[in-house]
């Protein structure tokens, strides 16, 4: 299968100054095999070495961080050798010993020869647990399962990804329905690839399912390992909760839906959790359209929505007949599937940063809002070719922002101060 971030990556290893690279993503989004991957491509020799439970490692970055040391330790227990300029030495789960993050100081400011990539899936966790990162000493890149452009690629759509890639809405237009076709695919299977992986290989949506439940189990399963037992409930509470937080009209995350006279200070701890960990996306309300976005954030009221569209179809109970049932599936949930699919569209895909508006008295909502090169553009999802925006065009008229966006099933159209954007075309924003 093939991962953008690849590109990004070769860009890391030839870049002038380069840093030790720091590959953050929940688990199971592919880390791992990306770093591996990426070492085979590009590099003579991969080295890889995993910290987690890994009692040697642990006492070797308890010692000096002087990268010299450092590298003869690790070429010691991986029984290979590392050289600077033809190596890709690979730390997996660093999180586990927080003083290899600090020694990515070292090795930036006195060996940066050495290519170096770190990854862990509790990265945030770390942070917020005081653990020291090396600010300014390293790049970060994040990794998120795999985009419906991505899905495209793995299930050999070639074509199609090419006029994702080119904005050719003309050709998007002749080949609509197969795009919408492997659209609800998407919506079922997702983007993790271990479920993308089976699907391609067999097209088999029970396979698919199994996978999904096993990935659920293991999240679950890891709150419990890393969290203390009160916060690990709390977070299976919140994380249980999606469905039918997301199955509400208005989605933003209401407490009494996790349980029966909830408080938010009960809980907010677990939801930072749960986003530390990759396996939710936040997103705020903002109480106005200015620039910056950030500046006008309501901390107060947000949305959750899943790390995987396909885990919450799994989650929520989609089975494979809704697949040949029309348009069933687009309806599931009033468009909760929609936009979900959106919002990990724009954040893995597109590289934005969403919000969302609603008015005080809650008589009107913009489903997203992102901001690119100063301007701020709203987004409003339709599940299907539901072409009516009364709230969108109010938004508008009032605030006067730039062209806005209307992600439906129906094809592109230019309507001034609006353009119609398809579902399967989220690839191309911002426009």
């Amino acid at each position: 299968m093939e991962r953008v971030l690849l590109d990004k990556l070769e860009a890391w290893r030839n870049a002038p100054a380069r840093k030790p690279l720091v590959l953050r993503g929940a688990r199971q989004v592919g880390k791992t095999w990306l770093l591996k991957e990426f070492g085979a491509r590009m590099f003579d020799t991969c080295v890889y070495v995993r910290l987690e439970d890994n009692d040697a490692m642990a006492q070797l970055f308890a010692g000096s961080l002087e990268p010299s040391r450092l590298i003869a330790g690790i070429s010691a227990f991986s029984g290979q050798s590392i050289n600077p300029n033809t190596t890709l030495l690979i730390l997996d789960e660093v999180q586990a010993v927080p003083r290899a993050l600090t020694a990515l100081k070292y090795f930036n400011e006195d060996a940066p020869e050495y290519a170096i990539a770190v990854a862990g899936s509790l990265l945030g966790v770390a942070m917020h647990q005081g653990v020291s990162f090396p600010v300014g000493k390293v790049t970060f890149l994040d990794l998120y399962p795999m985009s419906f452009y991505e899905f495209l690629m793995a299930v050999g759509e070639r074509s199609l990804v090419d006029f994702l890639q080119t904005r050719n809405f003309d050709m998007m237009g002749v080949f609509r329905e197969r795009y919408a076709d492997l659209l609800k695919q998407y919506y079922y299977v997702g983007g993790m690839p271990e479920a993308v992986k089976s699907f391609v290989a067999n097209g088999d949506f029970g396979s698919v399912r199994a996978i999904q439940a096993d990935i659920l189990d293991a999240y679950e399963a890891d709150l419990s390992k890393h969290a203390s037992p009160v916060m690990a409930e709390r977070c299976r509470m919140v994380w249980r909760s999606l469905p039918r937080q997301l199955s509400r009209e208005n989605k933003k995350f209401v407490y009494g839906v996790v349980k029966e006279g909830a408080r938010g200070r009960d809980f907010f701890e677990a939801i930072q959790f749960l986003v530390d960990c990759g396996l939710v996306m936040r997103v705020d309300r903002v109480a106005k359209p200015g620039v910056p976005l950030a500046s006008y954030r309501d901390e107060a009221a947000f949305k959750l929505f899943f790390v995987d569209v396909g885990l919450l179809s799994a989650m929520s109970g989609v089975d494979s007949r809704t697949i040949v049932e029309g348009n069933t599936l687009f309806e599931e949930f009033k468009g909760a599937l929609a936009e979900q699919y959106a919002c990990q569209q724009m954040v893995s895909d597109c590289g934005l940063h969403p919000y969302y508006w609603s008015s005080p008295k809650g008589s009107g909502e913009i489903d997203f809002l992102y901001q690119n090169e100063g301007e701020i553009t709203p987004v409003e999802v339709k599940a299907q070719e539901n072409l009516k925006s009364k709230s969108l065009a109010s938004f508008s008229s009032t605030y006067e922002v730039g062209r806005a966006v209307r992600l439906s099933l129906a094809g592109y159209r230019e309507e001034g101060w609006m353009v119609n954007v398809p579902l399967y075309a989220a690839h191309c924003l911002p426009l």
